[in-house]
């Protein structure tokens, strides 16, 4: 493309006070390319020009023959498919499966010295990243943890960050919430013995509208504030898209009193977060949409450091209510997202997150080898992948490391 009509997003410039500079800006680089806003020459310009273009080559990126069956005439079957599901599962960066050789054979050549050796020792293995998740969501690395899932995460910061008071005992979120967010507060709520018609506070839409405005969310703020214990509200809500204003929602429910925390699973990876400069009160996200961990992949939690010293791991005894997540809802009607609880029955109920696929596959690994009966010897021994010969070894090293301790004992005594 000649010079003169290579146009950069950032020579023109933005006006942040009009709601649709997105599409005014899509316009106004056509014009100067002498196209419409709808002509693939301008979607192949900006691709041209896009300083993220590189990273497209570090993932893997489905086939269309891989995908479920489809109609073979209407498509090309060689080609990569048009993937737009990051919003459930990011795809695959190549240096995943580097990675987990380098830990699987690290596990096969060390064993338990794994923990404390290598490259990327097992025992502080989540503290090696840290730093890296809390650049991406504003925050300073002290202020988070990789850890469990997002449902466990938010259970463990509401169980500390949510204690009622007879005069501050609601919590604020919006109607349509991800399901496990949904649910996570409702058992909150029956954890403390509270009515969930009273005390969840939701906020729906205006009539007619999909999204909600922003003057309505610092209203109701401004209106029942006062009551609200914790708001907790999506950083990008998941069924419309709509991103959330977090610094000036944060602002509006601190000056009421209000703890305020955000499930930022569709909101990591997506959008530009500074979590500590706005103060947010506490976050939790997933790591397998846009951050692309993997179905299941380890979840990321914050709290402010001005927290560090009152906000501390909450002791409760749960006697009469569980706490409750999406991946408890029965599997036929899961996905419907009603928010309608209908819970499994037995230990199934109990389920808070979804499940890390890499783990599962480790697990079902050993679970596949064929089995028998431990042998009964006082040391352990494992049988699907310890011999006798290795009891006898290990008889016989022990034997001697007693023995020249006694003796070392009987040196040390007599010396």
């Amino acid at each position: 493309m000649a010079a003169s009509c290579r146009v950069k997003l950032n020579d023109l410039k933005m006006d942040s006070s009009s709601h649709g500079f997105p599409v005014t800006i899509l316009e106004q680089i056509a014009a100067q390319l002498g196209c419409s806003p709808a002509d693939q020459k301008l979607a192949l310009h900006l691709d041209e020009e896009d300083e993220l273009k590189h990273l497209r080559e570090c993932f893997h990126i489905p086939k269309v023959k891989d995908l479920p069956p489809t109609d073979s005439t209407l498509v090309n079957e060689n080609e990569s498919c048009i993937y737009f599901a990051g919003n459930s599962l990011g795809l695959q960066p190549k240096k995943v499966k580097a990675y987990l050789d380098e830990e699987l054979d690290m596990w096969a050549r060390r064993g338990v010295h794994g923990h404390f050796s290598g490259k990327h020792p097992w025992a502080l293995g989540d503290e090696c990243i840290v730093e890296l998740m809390a650049d991406i969501v504003g925050a300073r690395k002290e202020e988070v943890a990789l850890m469990n899932g997002l449902t466990v995460n938010l259970h463990l910061q509401m169980l500390s960050f949510f204690s009622p008071t007879p005069s501050r005992y609601k919590i604020l979120l919006e109607a349509k919430a991800f399901p496990s967010d949904h649910y996570a507060v409702e058992s909150q709520l029956q954890l403390h013995g509270l009515d969930v018609e009273k005390c969840m506070l939701m906020i729906q839409p205006r009539k007619g509208e999909e999204t909600l405005r922003i003057e309505d969310i610092l209203d109701i703020i401004e209106k029942e504030g006062d009551s609200v214990a914790v708001i907790l509200l999506s950083g990008v809500q998941y069924y419309t898209g709509q991103l959330f204003d977090i610094p000036r929602i944060t602002k509006a429910g601190q000056e009421k009193g209000c703890y305020v925390g955000f499930d930022l699973a569709h909101a990591a990876g997506n959008i530009e977060l500074h979590l500590h400069d706005w103060g947010v009160d506490f976050a939790c996200w997933c790591s397998y949409k846009y951050l692309n961990s993997g179905a299941g992949g380890l979840a990321g939690a914050y709290i402010h450091e001005k927290h560090s010293q009152t906000i501390k791991p909450a002791f409760f005894f749960v006697l009469c209510f569980r706490l409750i997540g999406w991946w408890g809802h029965e599997f036929k009607t899961r996905f419907l997202m009603e928010n309608k609880l209908q819970l499994s029955p037995g230990i199934n109920g109990f389920r808070l997150s979804n499940p890390p696929i890499l783990l599962v596959c480790a697990l079902h690994a050993s679970l596949e080898c064929d089995m028998r009966e431990p042998n009964a010897l006082r040391v352990a021994p494992v049988p699907l992948y310890n011999s006798f010969h290795d009891v006898h070894r290990f008889i016989e090293i022990l034997g001697s490391a007693i023995t020249s301790a006694k003796q070392a004992a009987n040196n040390a005594a007599t010396s």
